[in-house]
């Protein structure tokens, strides 16, 4: 928080929720949230770095933990893609969902670092009175992931089935050729196309913005007496540690339907 400046429960949750903003233009209506933005772009170097300096010094040999465990990240996912994905995985969609997994587990594990420390941290050594950590907290982050996904399987549906063959599955499935379900089986195709970006983002996001509050109340129960710093820290802990699965579970779970998706987009109806 900055100096002189009362600290109430509502002030602590504002704080620690407000992004740090960049206008687009004069009277332009578009935010930039600068945190999100380059916290993700740090992170995503970072991660496909490890990776690929970790690739570049493997060895037939006895590998170090460091290429087992990215061996194991590697051959996790690849059975993963293999048990949806039935085409050739190793061109795009096995190195695609290795890299929304990393990327998206990396963002997410901001979560569980103590939130009041980071604040003080880029505040007092940096200067940055609001800067969110966590890029998937931030609906934004979800929604474009999410979205990049979607433009992908119209991608893969225009390129495997033509134009032609993906307009006879929209107007044609699930209810049959009848040209009187047309309109129907269209409208339930639109449906499922614009409800898959909405649920693919809105999962991720509320499960870790959920986590991210979670660790905003038990912050201000620390903050309220000597009984309240113990449970408080207790439980704090005990979150962090649950957490931990929360963050893996939900990379996975956006990584697999991210494969689903793009698997459908090859299969046909």
């Amino acid at each position: 928080m900055a100096s002189g400046t009362e600290l109430t429960p509502t002030s602590y949750i504002e704080h620690h929720l407000t992004y740090l903003t960049a206008q687009v233009g004069e009277g332009s209506f578009w935010v930039l949230h600068v945190d999100t933005l380059i916290t993700s772009i740090i992170l995503g170097v970072l991660s496909l770095g490890f990776i690929w300096m970790t690739v570049r010094k493997a060895t037939s040999g006895v590998p170090s933990k460091t290429q087992a465990f990215v061996e194991l990240a590697v051959e996790f996912i690849d059975n993963e893609v293999k048990n949806t994905f039935h085409g050739n995985r190793h061109i795009f969609v096995a190195p695609t969902a290795l890299t929304i997994f990393i990327w998206v587990l990396m963002m997410n594990a901001m979560d569980i670092l103590p939130i009041d420390i980071m604040a003080w941290v880029l505040e007092h050594g940096f200067g940055l009175h609001n800067w969110k950590i966590v890029p998937t907290t931030d609906v934004n982050t979800t929604f474009a992931l999410a979205l990049s996904i979607w433009f992908l399987m119209i991608f893969f549906n225009l390129k495997v089935k033509g134009v032609g063959g993906w307009m006879h599955e929209l107007f044609c499935t699930p209810f049959g050729k009848n040209p009187l379900l047309w309109v129907l089986n269209l409208l339930f195709n639109f449906i499922e196309y614009v409800s898959k970006p909405l649920s693919h983002s809105l999962r991720l996001f509320g499960n870790i913005y959920a986590g991210e509050i979670i660790f905003l109340l038990l912050g201000m129960w620390a903050a309220t007496g000597v009984s309240g710093t113990i449970f408080g820290s207790i439980l704090g802990a005990g979150w962090a540690i649950f957490h931990i699965l929360i963050v893996t579970l939900q990379a996975f779970i956006f990584m697999m339907l991210a494969v689903v998706y793009i698997s459908m987009a090859h299969e046909s109806h």
